[in-house]
């Protein structure tokens, strides 16, 4: 701004729609539906030396630690959130989801009273001040 005199702007705002919450006390997942994540079936891991990896050729086998007919992880942005069976349908691969991964919170919770709860050794929550 020059000189003393000082610029006024009226600023208006658009009404936010203030729609109630969900029984759960969360917002509106409808408004994420189209947001794009990374979806990846692993059937398992390995580790070996770079010697190793450059021996790999056509026809080497890669054992991955789990045994055929053991569950193989379904990720979401690299997190398990479920675990299935492969299963072929024509051509392809597939996966037929038997378990769904228990939910995973990063943030404790604060309780009403201000404390916040983390989580004990077997999965119940404790706690602390």
């Amino acid at each position: 701004m020059e000189g003393s005199s000082e610029m006024s702007q009226e600023m208006t705002y658009e009404e936010l729609d203030q729609a109630a919450p969900t029984a759960d006390g969360g917002a509106d997942l409808g408004r994420l539906q189209n947001v794009p994540v990374e979806v990846a079936v692993e059937i398992g891991r390995t580790r070996m030396t770079i010697g190793e990896a450059l021996a790999l050729g056509l026809g080497s086998v890669v054992t991955v630690g789990r045994l055929a007919g053991d569950p193989v992880d379904l990720l979401v942005n690299g997190r398990v959130i479920a675990r299935g069976e492969v299963v072929a349908i024509e051509e392809e691969l597939g996966l037929r989801i038997t378990e769904i991964a228990a939910p995973v919170v990063d943030a404790a919770p604060e309780s009403d009273d201000g404390i916040a709860a983390e989580p004990g050794k077997d999965g119940e929550a404790a706690l602390t001040s």
